[in-house]
């Protein structure tokens, strides 16, 4: 029998059984925790927005979001957004899963940083990024019944989130600094990484090679 939370049913198929297990293998509690009130959260908030997604595809790309925030997942070349969207994308292949479903949660993962946009793409994508947003920036939190939060948080608590959670995304790109340039992530390096400055658009524009 599924799990529920705050009237949300968590999927109990052999897909989602699966992501629960890889997460729960790689991510440390707090991102194994984080992930589930990702899923949880936006599908509160697809309700509100009367957004309506497939819970197993909203499922995965919750729980995969951070995955390059791993060790075993993490790369150096590229967006730990995009590590988390390419796993999901074999995992997902692995499954049987159709492509246009997958295309459907690698976007939702790769674009969870990236404000505004995800909310003209299908509900999948803009609810992982609704997760996200309710719980790590509190953005609509004051839209969301106070029962519903307490059910979700009791599930899933977040002790001392806020300072662990910005740990996290230090460790996890302070190696690929450059991957940050125009991204949400600068913002955390240049906060608590010494020297660290990230990279003006205006320089690299004015600094091109052209002439003029």
């Amino acid at each position: 029998m599924s799990e529920t939370i705050a009237g949300v049913a968590i999927p109990d198929s052999a897909l989602a059984t699966g992501a629960t297990e890889l997460v729960r293998s790689a991510a440390p509690p707090l991102l194994y925790h984080h992930s589930r009130r990702v899923y949880l959260f936006g599908s509160l908030q697809g309700r509100r927005l009367g957004f309506t997604a497939d819970p197993e595809l909203l499922y995965v790309g919750a729980m995969f979001h951070d995955l390059g925030l791993t060790e075993t997942y993490r790369r150096t070349d590229q967006r730990f957004e995009i590590d988390g969207a390419d796993e999901a994308r074999r995992y997902l292949r692995s499954h049987g899963i159709a492509e246009a479903d997958v295309r459907k949660v690698w976007e939702a993962i790769a674009l969870h940083t990236t404000p505004e946009i995800p909310y003209h793409l299908e509900p999948e994508v803009a609810l992982v990024t609704a997760g996200v947003e309710t719980d790590v920036l509190g953005i609509a939190y004051g839209e969301l019944d106070r029962a519903d939060i307490e059910a979700v948080t009791a599930a899933h608590p977040r002790p001392d989130f806020k300072r662990q959670i910005l740990a996290a995304f230090t460790d996890g790109f302070s190696d690929r600094p450059d991957t940050t340039f125009g991204t949400v992530n600068a913002d955390v390096l240049e906060h608590f990484v010494p020297g660290f400055r990230h990279i003006d658009f205006v320089e690299v524009i004015l600094k091109s090679d052209w002439p003029e």
